[in-house]
């Protein structure tokens, strides 16, 4: 129970940390937001001529602009704290490494969500989609941004560690994410009507990655650490 309480108190001041940040320098708001709308528009603007392709790659255009744009998230976040020794400040604070890693996938999450939320209004204006189906299309989105979360931000410091990581970051971390970003992309479809069964399939698959996600990166983050 104590280990428990220190490793929700760690997630707690490093997710709180990283969001006074995204608060005080607005970057979401001023840079990534504006880019992944950017994209929601040419995407439109190139599929235009042929309504019906654009209604069926709905759910792979949102996905994918969700994808890329949490590389920026996920890049922006390392660089902040590579060029002030934040994170050797993290690795000598004492905290526990799972919740230091815990605290890093909530704040990625809730800049993804607020995110998803804007680009499902965009996806409902540009693209003339129908939302519905709403309970599966949460949970898809749930799991899916914590699979994303939880990849990004090991991944990110250990791009981190790497001589031009940032670079490199993409061609490590969007393999990975190809069966989340298949998965969503057909859960997606079932709630909005262009498939039909399988949704919660989908689903459940979706929450498997992200607990092997969330596992697998509480479980390297401390040797990660280590050798920032």
């Amino acid at each position: 129970m104590d280990e428990l309480r220190r490793v929700a108190r760690a997630a707690q001041l490093v997710a709180a940390k990283d969001l006074r940040i995204e608060r005080r320098t607005k970057v979401a708001t001023a840079q990534m937001l504006p880019f992944a709308l950017l994209v929601l528009l040419l995407f439109a603007f190139a599929l235009d001529p042929d309504r019906g392709v654009l209604a069926e790659a709905t759910a792979g255009l949102f996905w994918t602009t969700v994808l890329f744009t949490a590389v920026l998230a996920i890049q922006r976040s390392f660089a902040v704290e590579l060029s002030n020794g934040v994170l050797d400040s993290l690795r000598l604070s004492g905290l526990s490494v799972p919740g230091i890693f815990l605290g890093k996938v909530a704040a990625l999450f809730v800049q993804l969500a607020v995110l998803e939320v804007v680009l499902g209004l965009g996806v409902a204006v540009l693209y003339d989609a129908q939302l519905g189906g709403w309970a599966l299309l949460v949970v898809v989105a749930l799991a899916a941004t914590t699979g994303i979360c939880a990849a990004g931000a090991a991944y990110g410091l250990l791009a981190a560690r790497l001589r031009q990581g940032s670079a490199l970051l993409p061609l490590l971390l969007l393999p990975l994410l190809a069966p989340v970003l298949i998965a969503a992309t057909r859960g997606s479809d079932v709630a909005l009507g262009r498939e039909t069964g399988g949704g919660w399939s989908w689903a459940a698959l979706l929450g498997v990655f992200a607990v092997a996600y969330l596992g697998l990166g509480a479980a390297l983050y401390g040797p990660l650490m280590d050798e920032t």
